[in-house]
């Protein structure tokens, strides 16, 4: 690296081996660090002293979830006697080794994988006055080495009347084990994955659509058996068997229209993949989709408000068609059920009435009941890195989408995957 550069770029790689060179002291701060820095710190304390080592990081685990440090970096800088500070929200990061300082930008390896490229310009040279000083304003110990290495007594003067800025402290083993373990239990998503994933999360989503509970011509109920032991013949229009349609299929109540525009909906703006992976929405559309949904809402809404008025009369009636066709059966042979819960041996017609009505209380449902169930449910989800590595997965979405580039998509899905 040439040493008169203003701009640069530092790696980890890079970082570990200008550390690795250290003959005095070294001071990092940023908000974690990887591996390769802190093998080669842990390396140096051995040498200088682990006193000769400072580090800042904002320890907490949602900083490590973001790919910005390992908290394995921190056990082995932990073991080689370095007291590792936690600077809580600290995002930008310093580097001074022997006194020669940068200020640089760490990379999120959730977001993206480090660059190894010199031309991808992410730090600062600092003059040593400019390193000393940005040394000094981390922590008091960072300070006495500051001080320690200044080489004149004004220089040492100015750098000890500095003050110290960032908020630091040292982390014990409490919190050290509360992150670990939290690490441990749910631990952080590999980020050579996650970058993957986001390739096509940008394209596409996963959404089921389903109407429920507004299918009533669907509906059938359960003949109590006390009433279908009584006989009869199927006069109801084919309706009674060991079970009763609710309401006619080709009645007004029926929910087939809606059913038919949900379908549309489904046919325009959906695709399918295939069972094993569903359906999917392109994401550049979904404000498209999310628009006809609101619009299906509203028709539910205004068949609902129809249903709430007529379904109950409809219910009653279809109710007194049963009451109707058995009650000269119940007459004419009054079933030993009613005959034991009678005072005299010989049922009334209205003890017929009423036995008939309370077998088929249980069995019909009121209309109010049946209008809380209508409903339309939208779920969407996001892909996931197994749903990418199916190996119909890119044929699939090809097929679904012939108009969208996904060579090119699957290329960069490809190319940001672990290069090792």
């Amino acid at each position: 690296m040439n040493n008169y550069t203003l701009f640069c770029h530092l790696s980890s790689t890079r970082i570990a081996e200008m550390i690795r060179n250290a003959k005095h002291s070294v001071c990092y701060a940023g908000p974690g660090i990887q591996a390769e820095p802190a093998d080669s710190m842990a390396t140096v304390a051995r040498r200088l002293g682990p006193e000769m080592i400072t580090v800042c990081v904002d320890f907490d685990e949602r900083v490590m979830r973001m790919g910005y440090g390992d908290i394995d970096a921190m056990k082995r800088l932990r073991e080689a006697g370095v007291i590792v500070n936690h600077s809580p929200g600290l995002r930008s990061a310093l580097l001074t080794v022997d006194g020669v300082g940068y200020i640089f930008t760490p990379t999120a390896l959730y977001l993206e994988a480090e660059s190894e490229n010199e031309a991808a310009l992410n730090a600062l040279r600092l003059f040593p006055e400019q390193a000393a000083e940005a040394q000094a304003r981390l922590s008091p110990v960072a300070k006495e080495i500051a001080v320690a290495m200044a080489t004149t007594s004004e220089e040492k003067r100015r750098i000890a009347e500095l003050p110290v800025e960032v908020e630091s402290i040292q982390v014990k083993n409490e919190k050290f084990n509360h992150v670990d373990d939290n690490l441990k239990t749910a631990p952080p998503v590999k980020f050579d994955i996650a970058r993957q994933v986001r390739v096509f999360q940008p394209y596409i989503q996963y959404v089921e659509l389903s109407l429920s509970g507004a299918a009533i011509q669907r509906h059938r109920l359960t003949i109590p058996p006390s009433i279908l032991k009584l006989g009869g013949n199927t006069d109801l229009e084919g309706r009674l068997r060991t079970t009763f349609e609710l309401i006619e299929k080709n009645s007004k109540l029926s929910s087939k229209s809606l059913e038919n525009l949900l379908n549309e909906i489904r046919k325009n703006f959906t695709r399918s993949l295939g069972k094993v992976h569903g359906r999917v929405v392109l994401k550049s559309v979904k404000s498209h989709l999310n628009k006809r949904i609101e619009e299906f809402r509203e028709k539910l809404d205004a068949y609902k408000k129809n249903v709430k008025e007529k379904l109950q009369e409809h219910l009653d009636s279809s109710r007194q068609q049963i009451v109707d066709y058995y009650f000269p059966i119940v007459v004419e042979t009054p079933p030993d059920a009613l005959i034991g819960q009678l005072l005299s041996g010989k049922p009334s017609d209205e003890d017929a009435k009423q036995w008939l009505n309370f077998e088929l209380e249980g069995c019909f449902p009121e209309a109010e009941s049946l209008i809380k169930e209508m409903k339309l449910e939208v779920r969407f989800k996001d892909v996931t890195f197994e749903t990418l590595n199916q190996e119909d997965f890119l044929s699939s979405i090809k097929k679904a989408f012939p108009k969208v580039d996904w060579d090119k998509a699957y290329r960069e899905y490809k190319a940001v995957g672990e290069a090792k």
